[in-house]
C-alpha cells in the first residue's frame, strides 16, 4: 500500500489581522541571535477567540512542532516572540478560565470522568448530524477542520511525558505508543488521517488548510500545546488527555456509521475504526492508570485535571457550534469553501 505523503515543513500562512501580521512579518527574516528584540503587537485589543490571536498564537507553537519552511530555526526560542506569545496565552487561558467557571472542592477528576463517559443517544453535535442526515461535503468539511490536529495527533499531549513519574508515566507513554503506531509507520494515527484525506478527495498535507479554517478549529489545538508546553499546566494536560480518550470512541463509532451511510470508501472509515476499538482501551488505562496515579501523588492536581476536561469540553464546544450553525442554514463551515 501506498502511504498518503506527511509534508515536514508547511508553509507560512496568510495574516488575519494586525497579531498574525506581526508575527508573520518577523518570521520572515532571520532571528536575531545576539540582542532582545521586543515585539510590538495590538493583543489588549484582540478577541482572544477571535482569528488574528488564534493563527497568530497557532504559528506560534508550530516552531515547536514542525516549524515552517525557509523561517529561521531560531525564532523558536527567540525571547521577543517568546514573551509575545506569553502575552497571547495570558489572554487566551483567560478567556477559558472565565468561560470554564469556578471549580468547586466537590469537583473531583473522578466524577468528571465518569459524566464524560456518559452520552445521550440523541445528541445535537456535529457527528450526530453526520450519521443521520449531513452530506458528503460537510463530512469533507469535518476533515478539514479536524485535520489541523489529525495530523500532528499525539503530538501535543507527548509534551506530558516528562512531567510524569511511575505508574502514570508508564501508562500515559503505553497509549501514546499506540497513537503512533505501536511501531508500524503504516498504522500511525497522523499517517491513517493522511490516508483519510487523500481518499476523501482532500489535500494531506501537514497544515494543508490552515488558511481555510476559522478559529475555533485553530483554538482546539491551541489549547492543548499551550497545557502541554508548560509544566504548570502538566494537570491540566492529562484532563484534556483523559477527555480525548473518554469522548473519542462513542463520536468515533458515529462517524463510522456516517461514513458507511454516505458509501465512503473503507480508508476514511478505517481511522474512525482504529479510534472505537483502540480508545474503548484507553479510556479504562487513563482513568486509572494516568490520572488515577497523578491525583493519589500530587493531590493539588485534582483540580487542574477538571480544569483540563473543562477547558476541552468548552473548545469543542465552540467548534460544534460554529459547524452547526454553519450547517443548518445551508452554509459552508469554512473560510474558504472547498470547490
Amino acid at each position: 500500500m501506498t502511504l498518503a505523503p506527511i509534508s515536514l515543513e508547511p508553509r507560512l500562512p496568510e495574516a488575519r489581522g494586525p497579531l498574525s501580521m506581526a508575527v508573520l512579518e518577523l518570521l520572515i527574516e532571520r532571528a536575531p541571535r545576539n540582542y532582545l528584540q521586543h515585539v510590538e503587537a495590538p493583543v489588549r485589543e484582540s478577541d482572544p477567540y477571535g482569528i488574528d490571536l488564534q493563527l497568530a498564537l497557532y504559528v506560534c507553537y508550530e516552531l515547536h512542532y514542525r516549524g515552517f519552511a525557509g523561517v529561521d530555526g531560531g525564532w523558536e526560542w527567540n525571547p521577543g516572540l517568546l514573551h509575545l506569545r506569553a502575552q497571547m496565552e495570558e489572554a487566551f487561558l483567560a478567556a477559558v478560565q472565565r468561560d470554564v467557571g469556578e471549580i468547586s472542592v466537590e469537583d473531583t477528576a473522578e466524577a468528571e470522568m465518569d459524566r464524560l463517559a456518559i452520552e445521550p443517544a440523541d445528541g445535537s453535535g456535529p457527528s450526530y448530524h453526520l450519521r443521520s442526515t449531513g452530506t458528503w461535503q460537510q463530512m469533507q468539511e469535518y476533515f478539514v477542520h479536524r485535520s489541523l490536529y489529525h495530523l500532528k495527533e499525539g503530538d501535543p499531549h507527548a509534551w506530558a511525558i516528562p512531567r510524569l513519574t511511575g505508574r502514570a508515566k508508564a501508562a500515559f507513554v503505553a497509549v501514546e505508543f499506540d497513537e503512533f503506531g505501536g511501531g508500524r509507520s503504516d498504522h500511525v494515527h497522523q499517517q491513517l488521517f493522511a490516508d483519510l484525506m487523500v481518499a476523501a478527495g482532500l489535500d494531506a498535507s501537514y497544515l494543508g488548510y490552515i488558511d481555510a479554517v476559522p478559529a475555533e478549529s485553530l483554538a482546539v489545538v491551541n489549547l492543548m500545546s499551550m497545557f502541554g508546553l508548560h509544566r504548570e499546566h502538566r494537570g491540566a494536560a492529562i484532563g484534556h488527555f483523559a477527555s480525548t480518550e473518554i469522548t473519542s470512541p462513542p463520536g468515533s463509532r458515529r462517524l463510522v456509521d456516517a461514513l458507511e451511510r454516505l458509501g465512503a470508501s473503507d480508508t476514511c472509515a478505517r481511522f474512525y475504526r482504529e479510534h472505537v476499538e483502540a480508545d474503548a482501551v484507553h479510556e479504562q488505562v487513563v482513568r486509572t492508570d494516568v490520572v488515577g496515579d497523578l491525583v493519589s501523588r500530587e493531590p493539588a492536581l485534582d483540580r487542574d485535571v477538571v480544569f483540563g476536561i473543562r477547558a476541552y469540553e468548552l473548545v469543542e464546544d465552540r467548534l460544534a457550534d460554529h459547524l452547526m450553525r454553519h450547517w443548518s442554514s445551508g452554509r459552508s463551515s469554512l473560510r474558504r469553501p472547498l470547490s
